[in-house]
């Protein structure tokens, strides 16, 4: 059995890290306004990993430029300012299909990566019985 959470020293491969972000970002802020760092705190503690600056930042910078979502300066509580970003109507329609797009993917993938009732020798099990030779 495999464990949902990657550990520290094992990071998911960065290539489905980039085609996952924007659609984990966008579903972080359906929950409401909020900063970077929330941003990647909550992409964290749910088992994607460290999100650095360098990654989140450029992609807040995307979702802004095509619409899905506003940034906002707010006063910090006896602190500096921070940057808040809150989906828009856009945004909202983007992330509902992407998530019934992804939903239909990784039903797609796992049909295909998924060995059947037979063990894996290299191809995949028949899906019809009598075809097996």
């Amino acid at each position: 059995m495999h464990d949902l959470v990657m550990q520290p020293d094992e990071p998911w491969p960065s290539e489905w890290l980039r085609g996952v972000m924007d659609v984990c970002v966008l579903s972080v802020l359906a929950d409401g306004p909020t900063y970077g760092y929330a941003i990647a705190a909550r992409l964290a503690d749910s088992g994607l990993g460290v999100v650095k600056g360098g990654t989140l930042y450029p992609l807040l910078k995307r979702l802004e430029s095509a619409g899905h979502l506003t940034v906002e300066w707010r006063a910090g509580d006896g602190g500096p300012g921070r940057k808040y970003y809150e989906l828009t109507a856009v945004g909202r329609s983007q992330l509902d299909a992407w998530a019934e797009q992804w939903s239909a993917f990784v039903g797609l993938t796992s049909a295909i990566i998924t060995p059947t009732t037979t063990p894996r020798t290299g191809a995949l099990a028949p899906a019809d019985p009598e075809e097996t030779p």
